[in-house]
């Protein structure tokens, strides 16, 4: 049973302890991606991008140290206490729980960058039949950036033509647009997770509500909430 639906940002330096000058500035998306989780009910499934498509289970614990930092994460109050590799979806995911609500358990699902449109929304009304085939009550967090290309400084360099595609995900996100997040542009970095997400809602949510949105170091971020 699908109860909640929730967004937020990937990015490291949303962790306070790796942020460092800039634990500032970013402070109003982390308060506001911690706001949005806690709408989420006792089970969460998480949606992210990576290499290849996997799996990862409550079990899991991880860390940060790759970032710079050894900051513990786990995806469940009962996970094992041997340290995995996580990809960084995992970890952001992990860690918020922690936050909003330290009781939870978290399901990772990582999916492949190189899925087209199609395919991530047959992902994503796959995931849909499988959640309400269930009678727990399930949150989905959706864990992805948008463009990384908005501002010189950005990781990604400066695309003057992300702006508009940034925009377009914003917008799509706090109205509710599941159809429009069926046609973002591959300038979003996590396009593939907000397709599985249109596949997953469609025809749509019968509410949205936007958290935060802007481009901190010119990485689009987004926080916000749908409700099935």
């Amino acid at each position: 049973m699908l109860a909640a639906i929730a967004m937020t940002p990937s990015a490291p330096v949303l962790i306070p302890e790796l942020a460092g000058a800039a634990a500032a500035e970013v402070a109003g998306f982390r308060d506001a991606a911690v706001a949005a989780a806690a709408a989420l009910p006792q089970f969460w499934i998480a949606l992210g991008v990576g290499t290849t498509d996997a799996v990862i289970g409550p079990e899991c614990r991880g860390t940060y140290a790759g970032y710079g930092v050894d900051v513990p994460v786990a995806l469940s109050p009962e996970a094992d206490s041997v340290v995995t590799a996580l990809p960084l979806c995992a970890l952001f995911a992990g860690w918020l729980r922690g936050r909003a609500n330290p009781s939870a358990a978290v399901q990772v699902r990582v999916y492949a960058a190189a899925h087209d449109a199609e395919a991530a929304l047959g992902l994503g009304r796959a995931l849909r039949q499988e959640i309400d085939a269930s009678d727990v009550p399930t949150g989905v967090l959706v864990v992805a950036d948008g463009a990384t290309t908005l501002t010189p400084p950005a990781p990604g360099g400066y695309d003057p033509d992300s702006g508009p595609s940034q925009t377009a995900l914003d917008d799509a996100l706090s109205a509710g647009d599941a159809e429009a997040l069926a046609g973002l542009s591959d300038r979003i970095s996590g396009r593939v997770a907000y397709q599985v997400l249109a596949g997953l809602a469609e025809p749509g949510p019968s509410a949205a509500r936007e958290f935060a949105r802007g481009a901190p170091y010119g990485v689009g971020y987004y926080v916000g909430t749908w409700t099935p």
